[in-house]
């Protein structure tokens, strides 16, 4: 029986019956592996590979690399949802943070602007985004499932759901520590302003003003809006429409990487000029695997949109761990670790690499080794030279090749 069937069965087995004597019959006669007091088996059957780790991890673990957005407290309001993944949930995440949102048709993420510039990626509905570029000229535009948008630190921007069922989106921010109830708001800014000096700012009444929000919207809800051409128009004003596209269409591009096992879209400030965060959205087959590799420039910060997969992360002074993960799962690899994602589902495992970085950078295992010389790999490695040519010249994202 293969190791991945093994633990498969091992994590289902465990799961459906939950008894001691059916985990005997699994993992044979010895008594160490064994498990018969209080156990979660949902989550067990969901973590096999901590329930039961792989002879390769060390005793000494690596750092926690993965917290389930499942385990994170909402925020609801009348128009929609946010939840949070940052340093205070999962402490390796200095460099990003994550939020979770979703907005309802008409739903409105109020104006607002943040200190850590915004990266999102759309996972269901449609959006309208607002935003004023450093020279006050606006954009306006519509956004859809994988679509991709940007706005650097300080740059002022709305985010609506539309028809007809809103939207759901998730950011990803360039500072582990960042918090969404740390944004600067228009309704937190107008509530701490005196009123005679809104009426001088705006040339208006102080009574004019008197219906101002005292306290934060932060998300509402409100009609959905009209025509983007005629919100495009309005928002236009004297200096015109912005000539930078906070926006980005994923899905139009080809692939960057593609092999039988699967593809990895990668979008940095190489093709999305407005953007100082790196992504990488990968496709892993059943059976396939994102293959060996690290990143020399900047840590790793993963969500897992749909599938199952499992990662060992190889850390220096002999250190390694392997966790699974699966659908609303956040991980993490900091910069210059070895690891691989493994497809363990029977469906495409898809998720985002994130990275702190306007360029995308990694180091293939399988590209190192076959680029240096043949006897001094052979000497390391105790193999021969059939299997030193067997190793893959260029580094392929996803295997299998072919």
């Amino acid at each position: 029986m293969s190791a991945f069937t093994r633990r498969s069965f091992i994590g289902k087995t465990a799961v459906a019956i939950g008894s001691f004597a059916a985990l005997q019959k699994v993992v044979g006669a010895d008594r160490s592996k064994s498990d018969p007091g209080p156990a979660n088996p949902a989550l067990d059957g969901q973590n096999p590979d901590s329930i039961w780790p792989p002879d390769t991890d060390s005793k000494s673990l690596v750092q926690n690399f993965k917290y389930p957005f499942s385990f994170a407290n909402k925020r609801t309001y009348e128009g929609g949802w946010s939840r949070e993944v940052t340093i205070r949930e999962l402490p390796v995440s200095k460099t990003l943070a994550g939020v979770n949102m979703r907005l309802t048709a008409g739903g409105v993420r109020e104006l607002h602007w943040h200190t850590a510039g915004e990266w999102s990626l759309m996972l269901y509905g449609t959006a309208r985004i607002t935003a004023i570029d450093a020279d006050g000229k606006s954009f306006v535009a519509d956004v859809k499932k994988n679509d991709l948008w940007f706005f650097p630190s300080g740059i002022p921007h709305s985010i609506q759901g539309l028809n007809p069922d809103g939207c759901e989106f998730m950011l990803v921010f360039e500072d582990g520590e960042f918090s969404e109830s740390e944004t600067l708001l228009l309704s937190d800014a107008m509530a701490h302003l005196p009123p005679e000096v809104l009426s001088k700012n705006f040339g208006v009444g102080e009574q004019a003003l008197k219906n101002v929000p005292k306290e934060e919207l932060f998300i509402f809800q409100t009609d959905v809006p009209g025509g983007l051409e005629a919100d495009q128009k309005a928002a236009a004003g004297a200096l015109g429409k912005s000539p930078k596209d906070f926006a980005f269409r994923t899905m139009e591009m080809p692939p960057t990487k593609q092999t039988k096992g699967g593809n990895v879209r990668i979008v940095d400030s190489s093709n999305f000029k407005v953007s100082t965060t790196a992504m990488a959205m990968v496709t892993v087959h059943p059976g396939g695997m994102r293959e060996l590799h690290w990143h020399p420039n900047a840590d790793e910060w993963q969500y897992y949109i749909t599938g199952k997969g499992r990662m060992t992360v190889v850390a220096t002074g002999n250190k390694a761990r392997t966790m699974d993960f699966q659908e609303g799962d956040v991980g993490y690899v900091q910069k210059t670790l070895l690891h691989y994602i493994e497809n363990t589902g029977d469906t495409d495992l898809i998720f985002l690499e994130m990275f702190k970085s306007d360029r995308y950078q990694e180091f293939s295992f399988s590209e190192w080794l076959a680029h240096t010389p043949p006897e001094l790999v052979m000497a390391h490695l105790k193999i021969d030279k059939a299997t030193f040519d067997a190793i893959p010249k260029n580094g392929v994202s996803v295997t299998p090749l072919s």
